[in-house]
């Protein structure tokens, strides 16, 4: 089973703290996400004015949306995160929090800073894309 292939180009800057690229195996299944928002069960914004709280929590959002799809961050190979903010700092805050969910992993990501989001009292908002292995439908069973 091939796994996905973060790459990186020397060309371009090498302090970056994720890869240029992802390269998925042919016959992978792709799972795109909507955008992960900051919201309890019961539709309320969690953690309002709190930049880190609400990334964590989109987060949270994001893993269970990644877990109906059979995905973990571990098959990430793409995100994109919104931060309603100007202020740099508010997105690298927010940026430290998604990143840590990475772990080790490379994965490409895009951070913008925009005007707003969609909900009431939201500052936070992540897409992704993960890739998952096809079974071998021919493979022993374990």
């Amino acid at each position: 089973m091939s796994e996905t292939t973060f790459l990186r180009s020397s060309m371009l800057y090498t302090g970056a703290q994720y890869a240029a690229a992802a390269r998925v195996p042919i016959g992978e299944h792709l799972i795109f996400t909507a955008g992960a928002c900051p919201l309890d069960p019961d539709g309320s914004t969690a953690a309002v004015g709190d930049y880190r709280g609400q990334a964590a929590k989109v987060m949270v959002n994001l893993l269970l949306a990644l877990a109906a799809g059979g995905a973990d961050f571990s098959h990430l190979v793409k995100t994109t995160v919104f931060v309603a903010s100007s202020d740099r700092e508010d997105l690298a805050e927010v940026w430290n929090v998604v990143r840590a969910r990475m772990g080790d992993r490379d994965v490409p990501g895009t951070l913008l800073g925009v005007a707003v989001l969609g909900y009431q009292d939201q500052l936070v908002e992540v897409e992704a894309i993960a890739a998952l292995p096809v079974p071998d439908p021919l493979a022993p069973a374990p």
